[in-house]
């Protein structure tokens, strides 16, 4: 099995730091939804892996994450691509789950789907946390500059870890689509 996981604001639409909270506001980043029908057409999986915390913070409920989903999911499909599962953490960073990101639960939990190894499986992320989450699971980390990744890029190299060292770094997941399929 191919399978790719990317993260989402900032990655496969645009991020906002007042948090995306409506269907609405959901707004696909230019060539993220080909890049996933791309991604498709070669036969990879896409999981979805993402931090939600708006959810415990009261800024939008269930339905509304669904109803984002949702539309996340018929405009990849328009463009020709499938979302295969997608994996979220409700919390707050305080509460110190298992799940939120830089943790690596949602990743555990996106093996456990699909039954399968995640070693050299590409995870795209556009902050540091995102990458962290796959590292000790053995995936391979890429920055997309995207959303916060021009902010996170620096950090990298200031990293203990020679993996996040070595991220590979696109501009946007359509490159990073273009590199994985040459």
């Amino acid at each position: 099995m191919k399978l790719i996981i990317l993260d989402r604001d900032g990655v496969i639409n645009q991020d906002s730091d007042n948090y995306v909270k409506t269907a609405r506001e959901w707004l696909p980043l230019p060539g993220s939804l080909d890049a996933v029908a791309r991604l498709t057409k070669a036969g990879y999986t896409i999981a979805v892996a993402t931090n939600q915390s708006g959810l415990s913070r009261g800024l939008f409920g269930i339905d509304e994450l669904e109803s984002m989903h949702r539309k996340m999911c018929q405009l990849a499909e328009e463009a020709g691509g499938h979302i295969d599962g997608i994996f979220y953490c409700p919390h707050l960073p305080e509460e110190n789950c298992s799940c939120r990101k830089p943790a690596s639960g949602l990743i555990k939990a996106i093996a456990l789907e699909f039954n399968t190894d995640l070693t050299e499986v590409p995870l795209v992320g556009d902050s540091l946390r995102d990458l962290q989450a796959g590292i000790s699971l053995g995936c391979t980390p890429i920055l997309v500059r995207t959303g916060k990744g021009l902010q996170t890029e620096p950090l990298l190299a200031k990293q203990d870890l020679t993996a996040l060292q070595n991220a590979l770094i696109f501009d946007n997941l359509s490159c990073v689509a273009d590199y994985l399929l040459n």
